[in-house]
């Protein structure tokens, strides 16, 4: 771990996690995307997908850390369809920003037209926001499907 890396950071507890962590092993850390501090609400259903390992490219990651990210990017996805109602989902990393890899995985909702699709999936004005209360709402359906569907059957 990066003692400065902002997801290292919130890997040691030292930054909130709207809601609590989702899920996380060994490997990954599954979480909701933050409200920044210009925001008053977030986009409900920008989940972040991260090896707990600090590193700041796919291009290094272990053949079992892609594979985890691979896996849990398809479960995420899954689990967004089936509590959020949402009609497709996207996921990708640009990597720029933070110097440590996080999956966006974050869906579209029905009704999205298409101007807002992609990567401004967020940014369609009549998508659901909402702030901590709400965040912390969704991240607990989507907890409890998670670990439903895919993680206690094991």
């Amino acid at each position: 771990m990066s003692e400065e890396c902002f997801v290292c950071r919130k890997h040691r507890g030292e930054i909130l996690i709207p809601g609590g962590v989702i899920f996380q092993d060994e490997l990954l850390l599954i979480s909701h995307s933050q409200i920044q501090e210009e925001e008053k609400e977030h986009y409900i259903g920008h989940l972040f997908l991260e090896p707990k390992r600090h590193v700041s490219d796919i291009s290094k990651l272990t053949d079992e850390e892609a594979k985890a990210i691979g896996l849990y990017t398809t479960r995420v996805a899954n689990t967004l369809v089936n509590t959020l109602g949402m009609e497709h989902i996207y996921s990708f990393v640009i990597g720029d920003g933070v110097p440590h890899v996080h999956v966006h995985i974050i869906g579209r909702y029905p009704g999205a037209p298409r101007e807002y699709w992609g990567t401004k999936v967020d940014e369609w004005p009549k998508a659901p926001k909402g702030g901590e209360k709400k965040i912390t709402e969704a991240v607990i359906r989507i907890r409890e499907f998670l670990y439903k569907k895919y993680i206690d059957k094991y």
